[in-house]
C-alpha cells in the first residue's frame, strides 16, 4: 500500500511538470539534485547564470581621418598663405612661393611633431585650424615676400614705344614696346629716407658690371635713369625679399630676368615711374 501511494505520488508529480512545462530534476542519493538531461544535452545557461557581459556588443564606429588640405606638389594662393603662416611662427624661412615643396613638407611636419598630431607632412583640416588658431592673415608683402605677385595694369604713359614701365603699387616692372608687354619682374624700391623718384626718364646710361661709388656695393646690369637711380640686380633682394630696401634704384631680384633685359634695352628708351 506505501509503494502503491509513492508510485502515484511520483507519477501524480509528473503530470504537473509536463503540465507546467518544467522539467523534473532526479534526486540524487544523498537528498540533492541534479541538473535535467534537458538541460544538460541543450548546454542552455540558467536564467541566474546569465550576465550583461554575454550579450552581443555593437562594434565601435571608427573615427574617419581628417581631409586632407593641401600636401607635395600643390600650388596656388592657399598654399602662399600656409607658408605665410608657418614663417610668423618660425617654423618656415623661406618666402612664400605658392608651391608645396620639400621645406614645406618638412616645416608642416615639425609643426605637427610638436602639437602631438600625425607627422604626416600634409595639411589636413585639423592641422589648419591648429595653424590657424596660433597666427593671424598675413599680409599682402607677407604673402610676396619674395616676389611673384602680379601686375598691376600699366600706366597710359606706358603704351607707346619701348618703355620700362615700374608700378610701385605692385612693385612690378613690365617690359613694353608699342603697349605689348614682353616680360615682368618683381622690383624693389628705395625706403622713406632714400625714395625713388616718380615720372618719366629715359636711360642714360649701362653698365654691366657698376659699383656704386657712394655705397661701396655692386650693381650689376645697371640701366640709370635719374641721376644715380637705376634698375639693376641686387643680390640683397634675392636674399631678404621685401624684407629691405634700396638706396633709390629700382631692384631685380631674378637675374636671368634682368640680364635678358639689359641685353634688349637701348640708352634712350623711356623709364616710366608710377604709384
Amino acid at each position: 500500500m506505501r509503494i502503491r501511494r509513492s508510485i502515484t505520488a511520483l507519477a501524480g508529480t509528473a503530470a504537473l511538470a509536463t503540465v507546467c512545462g518544467c522539467t523534473v530534476q532526479a534526486r540524487e542519493a544523498d537528498g540533492g539534485t541534479r541538473p535535467s538531461v534537458r538541460a544538460e544535452a541543450t548546454g542552455e545557461p540558467s536564467a541566474a547564470g546569465a550576465s550583461a557581459d554575454d550579450k552581443p556588443r555593437a562594434a565601435p564606429t571608427p573615427t574617419p581621418a581628417p581631409a586632407v588640405l593641401w600636401s607635395h606638389g600643390d600650388t596656388g594662393p592657399d598654399v602662399r598663405e600656409l607658408q605665410a603662416r608657418l614663417r610668423q611662427i618660425a617654423w618656415l624661412f623661406e618666402g612664400p612661393t605658392g608651391t608645396y615643396d620639400r621645406a614645406t613638407e618638412r616645416a608642416v611636419e615639425g609643426f605637427q611633431g610638436k602639437r602631438g598630431l600625425p607627422r604626416t607632412g600634409r595639411t589636413d583640416t585639423v592641422t589648419w585650424q591648429r595653424l590657424l588658431g596660433m597666427t593671424r592673415e598675413p599680409g599682402r608683402w607677407e604673402l610676396y615676400l619674395m616676389g611673384g605677385q602680379p601686375a598691376a595694369a600699366p600706366d597710359p604713359r606706358c603704351l607707346t614705344g619701348r618703355v620700362l614701365c615700374v608700378d610701385k603699387t605692385s612693385r612690378t616692372l613690365r617690359w613694353m614696346i608699342d603697349g605689348r608687354t614682353l616680360s615682368t619682374v618683381s622690383v624693389r624700391f628705395g625706403s622713406q629716407y632714400t625714395p625713388t623718384r616718380e615720372g618719366v626718364f629715359r636711360v642714360y646710361f649701362k653698365s654691366r658690371h657698376h659699383v656704386s661709388t657712394l655705397y661701396d656695393s655692386p650693381m650689376p646690369y645697371a640701366m640709370f635713369f635719374s641721376g644715380g637711380q637705376a634698375v639693376h640686380y641686387s643680390a640683397d633682394f634675392t636674399a631678404r625679399g621685401y624684407a629691405g630696401a634700396s638706396h633709390g634704384c629700382v631692384n631685380v631680384r631674378d637675374e636671368a630676368a634682368i640680364a635678358g633685359l639689359f641685353a634688349q634695352v637701348r640708352t634712350g628708351d623711356k623709364v616710366v615711374v608710377s604709384w
